[in-house]
């Protein structure tokens, strides 16, 4: 069974989904419908902008979202998907990709949370950092033991955890996990603790946003951060949609669940080739590959 994974924040590049508008008529008429509900040309800073202004929040995840769903939608009838699921943000794209959302709904999502994680960052300054080399429960029990809000936030892939939380929090658990033998304890270059407590604003201006869209049954199954299980019910998909921005993405656990659910092939649709990395080193055998037109 073919798998179709979507890319999170930070696989932005200048340049995404030039080829994509120039080549296609419908990649072009999306792009422009995605200027209009957004309310300024997105395209433009895609495709002709620079590094730092794809940085920003209420452009980078919109940007990510569009290249990843128009993508699917001009692969056209090669786009048969058996498993669908997407990290943090890409989750959004799998949801579009696979019938649940619809492109406007999704995009008018993506962009609010995009702007909900902004608020909630500046609120309270943290950050995020990579764990590489360690047992996952050892970062776990690291995480619980420290005075701060410091949490497991992304299960990115075997050895590799990163945790997120207070700056004072992320310090100390680096610190320690270092001492444990971390091979590295890195702080990251994010503008906050995604997937933490600290998100608690965010979620709950998202949530209103999600109470009031439409979710439909895909034409498969959802593998969702927030359980790593096949979830079709729209029910249930929109219930963990509320919960996936102070939740732990189960990266790991959600490719290893799709593996034993019969998927034999990734392909990732959207920018970059970070997914396919990650699944690689859960399981060596299994073929990945970039989506094409």
């Amino acid at each position: 069974m073919k798998a179709y994974v979507f890319p999170g924040q930070g696989a932005q590049f200048v340049g995404m989904g030039k080829d994509l508008y120039e080549n296609s008529p419908l990649a072009k008429e999306l792009f422009e419908k995605a200027n209009d509900i957004l309310g300024f040309r997105i395209t433009d800073l895609m495709f002709e902008g620079t590094d730092e202004d794809l940085k920003q929040t209420k452009v980078t995840q919109p940007a990510i979202f569009l290249h990843s769903v128009i993508l699917a939608k001009v692969m056209g009838e090669s786009f048969k998907p058996a498993l669908v699921a997407g990290h943090s943000l890409g989750e959004f794209s799998a949801l579009v990709s696979a019938g649940a959302l619809s492109f406007e709904d999704g995009l008018v999502l993506v962009s609010k949370r995009a702007m909900a994680m902004q608020k909630a960052c500046e609120k309270e300054p943290s950050t995020m950092a990579a764990i590489i080399g360690l047992d996952d429960e050892v970062v776990k029990r690291v995480c619980n033991e420290i005075d701060e809000v410091v949490v497991p936030a992304n299960y990115n892939t075997t050895g590799q955890l990163v945790i997120s939380g207070s700056i004072a929090g992320i310090d100390k658990a680096c610190a320690r996990l270092t001492e444990l033998g971390a091979k590295r304890a890195m702080k990251l270059p994010v503008g906050g603790a995604f997937h933490s407590p600290l998100m608690e604003p965010a979620r709950i201006e998202l949530e209103a946003a999600i109470n009031e869209t439409v979710v439909s049954k895909p034409v498969c199954a959802i593998y969702q951060n927030v359980s790593a299980l096949a979830e079709t019910n729209p029910d249930t998909i929109k219930e963990n949609l509320k919960k996936q921005l102070t939740a732990s993405v189960k990266w790991t656990q959600t490719v290893q669940q799709m593996i034993a659910d019969g998927a034999t092939s990734f392909t990732e649709v959207g920018p970059g080739t970070a997914l396919q990395g990650m699944i690689k080193k859960v399981d060596r055998s299994m073929p990945c590959e970039s989506a094409k037109v």
